[in-house]
């Protein structure tokens, strides 16, 4: 009896390691097909749009693929659907109540394969990482920083990390979902003595110089407001210019207002300073 009971454990072991081992070989050699096929895609790919649909779906082969494997190789080991049934219920409510945060995490993943609130390529915000994104996995959405420690749009070379299921839980902004577009601003004043419509003309002349190639639109042509303050005139030009790009022009239309400002004797760039004028001379003569 005790070497008939040996003989069946060792069955069952066998039939295990069987089963799995060729669960396992399997999911190798199809993750190896989809990758190379994955890799041919993309280097043909020609938007950031079929980058990430091309990503996106062979994550979805990969990961389906994996859970289809292991459920035939547990049916196909218990032998019955009522068995399976019933331990995939005792596993199912275990791993839920033990993987809440991971298992919201897939939801998230599916939200984002569904309704595309952003994708690879796009610049986003989720709580206060803002970063571009490079990839998206099961569990976590992959971002080059930008800014990070410093007050800058430019990338400060780090990868964050972002969980999932902290897009349920966060904010999410799209700088990049309908168009490469945002809205800058730039301020400065000058004093009442200046020329305001000279003034005017100079921070439109030095917008237009270093975004007339990405104003295809109406409403990406540069326009001022202006607002008096108790000791100058506080001008602001608003222009959309490429997010990518943004940080690089702002500061070159800063410095081309500055340098015609400059140039010209009719504007005066207003500045804390203090000025005695003199209107009755007659009380400083003897």
């Amino acid at each position: 009896m005790a070497f008939l009971t040996i003989l069946t454990l060792m069955e069952d072991n066998y039939r295990i390691f069987t089963s799995l081992l060729i669960a396992i070989l399997l999911i190798i050699i199809f993750n190896f097909i989809v990758k190379r096929i994955t890799t041919r895609l993309l280097k043909k790919a020609k938007s950031k749009v079929q980058k990430s649909n091309i990503k996106i779906f062979s994550r979805i082969l990969s990961v389906t693929f994996v859970i289809v494997t292991l459920f035939i190789t547990f049916f196909s080991y218990m032998g019955s659907w009522t068995g399976l049934g019933i331990i995939a219920g005792l596993v199912t409510a275990g791993l839920s109540f033990a993987l809440q945060r991971p298992i919201t995490g897939i939801a998230a993943w599916i939200m984002i394969i569904v309704k595309r609130p952003f994708q690879v390529g796009d610049r986003i915000c989720i709580g206060d990482v803002k970063g571009e994104v490079y990839d998206i996995t099961l569990t976590h959405v992959y971002l080059d920083e930008v800014g990070g420690n410093i007050q800058s749009s430019m990338k400060s070379g780090r990868n964050v990390m972002v969980p999932n299921y902290l897009l349920f839980e966060q904010n999410i902004i799209n700088y990049t979902l309908t168009d490469d577009y945002v809205l800058e601003e730039i301020n400065f004043e000058v004093t009442y003595e200046s020329d305001l419509d000279k003034a005017l003309e100079i921070a439109k002349k030095a917008a237009i110089k270093y975004i007339e190639k990405f104003a295809t639109k109406e409403k990406w042509k540069p326009v001022y407001r202006v607002k008096m303050e108790a000791s100058s005139m506080k001008i602001k030009i608003l222009f959309y210019a490429p997010i990518l790009e943004i940080y690089q022009i702002a500061s070159d239309v800063t410095k081309e207002i500055y340098d015609l400002v400059k140039k010209d004797k009719n504007v005066e760039i207003a500045y804390p300073h203090m000025e005695l004028v003199m209107k009755d001379k007659k009380l400083f003569k003897k």
